[in-house]
């Protein structure tokens, strides 16, 4: 993605399953949890660069000692920062007494965050501010361990404000108004609620307060918990949490918005946002990861049973189809192969744009994570390539000469690295001026490839805003003289906000609605925004369920391939000398190429919970009142 977006966090959880004398005789260290905890979040770095934090519980120590270590850094590179701290701390401890490196009991009763069960969050913040107090994961503390409750999740809720009228309607006063704090608390409040329960069934059956301990730690219903904490969140999230005594669950949201993957041997159970990091971190085999299914939350008690238990009804599968195209990493078999395919089925409408003439056409693409698709778009040319000569040798019947056939045959589709972004060039004068052209020099071009009469087609992951290619990529691309310049993104026009965890609230950002608007105009149709505006106001104080997304009406009186040219026109500067066409994934395409994934809201307006109408209400008054704020 040429514009930058923040976008998903990510979670990692470990829950060691033998004591950790295991782990010290078989791998060497008592620190193979952490180990793998900071693999984990290593490789989902591409989720969260804003912070990261991790949270460990010792399950077997006296009272008095500290059982629950947290950490968390908002530092510019986050995940170093936090292990770098734990390994400092750890290295004094052995520098100071090196007998202690072979005492697994002394370090599991003595040593910060080593434990048995873990959690480790990388953030990007969408919501909130990017203090440290806003870094998962959270904690709610109390004296008694089965009350303590640590939370960290890849989510957005569009009812913050509701869910925090809930706990104030439940006596409570929460702090901070975001949603991850509403969350919490909410969990916590039924929580203490269930320990409750719990306690008495207790002396029901004749325990005191310390023999009920035990008691409620064993008989503790999680799935309760989570069915009456989230009985009225709408969003999409991938929610986990600890409870101080050892309990530990991952809920997901009832239409799989939001991924998340577990898997689970003998000797661990392991969840993270993303399947390829859990295999390779731990080497098994694709087939051994599980998806979590949406609408139930996988609990894992004390004593090391697991079991995937129903807390919401499930909705029809809308899971995030942005995750394939672009935020999850590549190495995914299934992702891979479905950015491939987008490639492909984008390739038919750039033959229309170059008039067929792979001949004089260098195919390239921008960023880096584009690689994956213009993959597939190199299949598809060489699969018209050869198409091509195969007609052009029959037609000839037989008459043409050897040299020609291999003429002929050798032709290939020009693939070139063209575009190179060796360095984040960052802008160190305030005006203006200075910052469009230290943009315009981000990218370097390769030079003496692309002649004149040639068409240039580069494929980028999505096109949202288009900055980056007005100010930057269009101009350093038209320096290489082609007749024309094709630019391919791989997603269809984003059109409408998230409000699920990807940073896309204001909708006046995106060059999609910039360009129906300029149609608007130029077809003497404005008075269609003004229209929208008064239906989206007179909708407030609906319930949610009953709003209905006027935003689609800004789009409907024109076409994809029209909204498509008027982005090309509007993209195209004065000082570049191309032509310049703006091709667009179909959301047609889209669904052939991920087909298990079609959460597509932010192309089509088609949101999976009630909220996300409301949202998109809420962004498009934001936009006409002038406001720059968030509409959740």
């Amino acid at each position: 993605m040429s514009d930058f977006l923040k976008h998903e966090c990510g979670i990692a959880l470990v829950r060691l399953l033998k004591p950790l004398e295991y782990y010290k005789e078989k791998y060497g260290t008592a620190f193979y949890g952490l180990n793998k905890l900071y693999l984990l979040m290593e490789k989902q770095h591409n989720r969260g660069q804003d912070g990261a934090g991790l949270a460990s519980i010792k399950f077997n120590v006296d009272p008095g000692t500290r059982y629950i270590s947290r950490i968390r850094s908002n530092k510019t590179q986050p995940i170093q920062d936090i292990f770098g701290q734990i390994n400092n701390r750890i290295n004094d401890i052995f520098e100071k007494d090196p007998e202690k490196l072979e005492d697994v009991q002394w370090q599991e009763e003595n040593m910060p965050y080593i434990g048995n069960l873990f959690l480790g969050h990388v953030r990007y913040g969408t919501f909130g501010g990017n203090s440290i107090e806003n870094v998962h994961p959270f904690l709610r503390q109390s004296n008694w361990k089965h009350k303590n409750l640590i939370v960290a999740g890849n989510f957005n809720m569009t009812n913050s404000g509701e869910l925090m009228k809930e706990l104030i309607t439940l006596g409570q006063h929460p702090k901070e108004a975001t949603d991850t704090v509403t969350v919490m608390e909410k969990i916590g409040h039924f929580l203490e609620d269930e320990v409750a329960d719990t306690y008495k069934k207790a002396k029901a059956v004749g325990f005191n307060k310390k023999q009920a301990s035990p008691f409620i730690e064993e008989h503790l219903d999680i799935q309760r918990i989570l069915k009456r904490s989230s009985r009225n969140w709408d969003g999409g999230y991938a929610m986990a949490g600890l409870l101080g005594h050892g309990d530990a669950f991952v809920l997901r949201d009832p239409s799989g918005i939001r991924p998340a993957f577990w898997y689970q041997d003998d000797e661990v159970v392991v969840v993270a946002s993303e399947r390829p990091v859990i295999q390779t971190t731990f080497n098994v085999p694709i087939e051994e990861v599980k998806e979590l299914p949406r609408g139930k939350a996988l609990i894992i008690k004390k004593n090391g049973t697991t079991s995937i238990e129903k807390v919401l009804k499930k909705r029809e599968k809308l899971s995030c189809s942005f995750e394939r195209i672009y935020f999850s990493r590549g190495s995914d078999a299934d992702i891979y192969q479905e950015r491939k395919n987008l490639g492909k089925y984008v390739f038919p409408e750039v033959m229309k744009s170059i008039n067929d003439d792979i001949s004089n056409s260098v195919f390239t693409y921008i960023p880096n994570t584009a690689e994956t698709s213009f993959y597939g778009m190199m299949e598809a040319a060489e699969d018209v390539l050869n198409q091509q000569k195969t007609a052009e040798i029959l037609a000839g019947g037989g008459k043409l000469s050897a040299q020609r056939v291999t003429e002929i045959l050798s032709e290939r589709p020009r693939f070139e690295k063209i575009a190179i972004k060796d360095a984040k060039l960052r802008t160190f004068i305030a005006d203006d001026n200075s910052r469009d052209d230290l943009v315009a020099h981000v990218y370097d071009v390769t030079y003496g490839v692309v002649k004149p009469t040639d068409n240039l087609v580069i494929i980028d992951d999505s096109i949202v805003r288009g900055t980056t290619l007005k100010k930057s990529i269009i101009r350093i691309l038209d320096r290489l003289n082609p007749k024309k310049i094709v630019v391919v993104s791989s997603a269809p026009q984003i059109r409408y906000p998230d409000c699920y965890g990807i940073d896309m609230a204001r909708i006046g950002d995106f060059i999609a609605f910039k360009a129906a608007l300029e149609l608007l105009k130029e077809t003497n149709q404005y008075h269609i925004v003004d229209e929208v505006y008064q239906k989206c106001i007179e909708q407030r104080g609906k319930q949610d369920i009953e709003i209905i997304n006027f935003v689609k009406e800004i789009y409907a009186p024109f076409t994809h391939e029209e909204i498509s040219a008027k982005i090309g026109k509007m993209l195209k500067t004065e000082d570049v000398k191309a032509e310049v066409d703006i091709i667009y994934q179909t959301v047609e395409g889209l669904h052939n190429s991920c087909p298990g994934h079609t959460g597509d809201w932010y192309f089509t307006g088609d949101y999976p919970t009630p909220g996300g109408h409301r949202v998109v209400n809420e962004a498009f008054i934001n936009f006409y009142e002038g406001n720059d704020k968030r509409a959740y």
